[in-house]
């Protein structure tokens, strides 16, 4: 199967290269934000939407003003890129996929995506325009296939990395007749119907005081001071340190649910609204299910794998798996429940054992997609 994935490796620019690329950062961020002013003028004002190539000829034009002529020193590649990704971003917003654009932040993440056009790579070295010597990346893997685009970004911690976007085959994994059904918790993140339990190693909670330490440092500091950027640098390392260890922990869980089973069966969670919860809104945050949806959807349909999602609203830890009887309220503080039928049922695992039922009617159906279908054929099942 031919799909097209990202692969992302950390490089350590020389100087020159720092400065080279900070000037292309600063650029692609500026003329994202003057082309999304723009375009918002021109819609409050005359009612009129700006397409990306009005956009295009109207960046030409401000070349040519002497104020602007600074953007002539960067290659013109990532600029016309960046004004590719609003007009991305306009089409989501107007799709309902997304919110409305937001301007770039100097301290946020800084990035410039080059075109086969703006950079040489030979298979070992990428050297990008207007740069005299490759990038020193640190090679943990290889690919295979011939990459079209290089997007070359730098974090709040000051790490370079580079991504580059390759079309390769992908193996299917041999097909198994195992199917398993998770339920989403706080106290262990997965729960499976197998009786797996991941544990939650909580990497927020375990730096919550060291945070609290940097951060309260920082606050001390004088705007605009050395020791202040110092210290700003101190927290988004120990950010960036939380967040690569979740990430390694959701890669992990994923691959290896998706390894050991055809069918995998989850709920559908609304992880934003549930956010607002002022009580659990750290923890949750914090367990990142969205995150690991996501990586179960994408890794289902790389290697061949079924992922159902059932309806958020059914009742799959206040129903009994055995008799179907369902209890008018559970609260969050009851881990067991004994039922009417005389069965004791553990609340996540029996919640699973809901779910895989359900999920099972919903491939009964002869719906596999994962997608909308599936939800709404789940919402019908669940009914029943």
């Amino acid at each position: 199967m031919m799909i097209r994935r990202a692969y992302r490796y950390r490089f350590y620019p020389n100087q020159e290269q720092r400065i080279q690329l900070a000037q292309t950062f600063g650029s692609c961020r500026f003329v994202y934000n003057w082309a999304l002013r723009l375009r918002t003028d021109a819609y409050y004002r005359t009612s009129q939407k700006m397409s990306y190539k009005e956009t295009s000829n109207q960046l030409t034009q401000l070349k040519k003003i002497p104020d602007f002529s600074w953007l002539k020193d960067v290659t013109a590649v990532p600029l016309q890129q960046a004004l590719r990704h609003l007009n991305t971003a306009f089409l989501n917003f107007f799709a309902g996929r997304a919110k409305y654009p937001r301007f770039k932040k100097k301290r946020n993440k800084q990035s410039a995506t080059y075109a086969s056009n703006a950079f040489k790579w030979d298979g070992e070295k990428l050297t990008l325009a207007k740069m005299k010597f490759p990038l020193k990346i640190k090679w943990h893997r290889h690919f295979t296939g011939v990459p079209t685009t290089v997007t070359v970004s730098k974090d709040s911690a000051n790490r370079y990395f580079v991504s580059f976007s390759v079309e390769e085959e992908v193996e299917q994994l041999p097909k198994t007749d195992e199917q398993v059904a998770i339920d989403l918790g706080i106290k262990d993140v997965i729960v499976s119907s197998k009786g797996f339990a991941s544990g939650n190693p909580k990497y927020y909670q375990k730096y919550q005081k060291k945070l609290a330490k940097l951060q309260k440092r920082l606050a001390k500091k004088q705007k605009g001071s050395k020791n202040r950027d110092k210290a700003r640098l101190k927290v988004a390392k120990l950010h960036a340190k939380i967040a690569d260890c979740r990430q390694d922990f959701l890669n992990k869980l994923t691959i290896r649910l998706i390894r050991e089973n055809q069918v995998v069966i989850t709920e559908s969670l609304a992880v934003k609204n549930m956010i607002k919860n002022p009580k659990l809104a750290k923890a949750i945050a914090d367990c990142a299910w969205g995150e690991l949806i996501r990586q179960l959807d994408y890794k289902a349909s790389w290697y061949g794998r079924i992922l159902v999602q059932v309806d958020r609203f059914f009742p799959s830890s206040k129903r009994c798996h055995a008799c179907g009887h369902v209890l008018d309220k559970l609260p969050l503080e009851i881990r067991e429940w004994d039922c009417v039928c005389g069965s004791h049922n553990l609340r996540d695992y029996n919640a699973t054992l809901n779910l895989l039922a359900v999920g099972r009617a919903v491939l009964a159906y002869g719906d596999t997609s994962g997608g909308d279908r599936a939800l709404a054929l789940s919402s019908q099942v669940s009914s029943k």
